[in-house]
């Protein structure tokens, strides 16, 4: 996954967008699974990029086996 910016971080909303317009569910079931990494800052709950970028690859591999 190529990144269109060099935030290190992105908020829920943003990281549905980026796995193709996925739901909040699914979402926190990559959370609650360990393949995405949640951080929060205050209250506010955020995606690690790496998380989204290792995740992508992750898919990628597996289609191409």
């Amino acid at each position: 996954m190529k990144s269109t910016t060099n935030r290190m971080l992105v908020p829920y909303g943003e990281a549905m967008q980026a796995l193709g317009g996925i739901g909040r569910t699914t979402l926190f079931e990559l959370i609650n699974g360990g393949q995405l990494e949640r951080v929060n800052i205050g209250r506010r709950g955020f995606i690690t990029t790496k998380s989204l970028t290792a995740y992508v690859d992750s898919l990628s591999e597996t289609a191409d086996a």
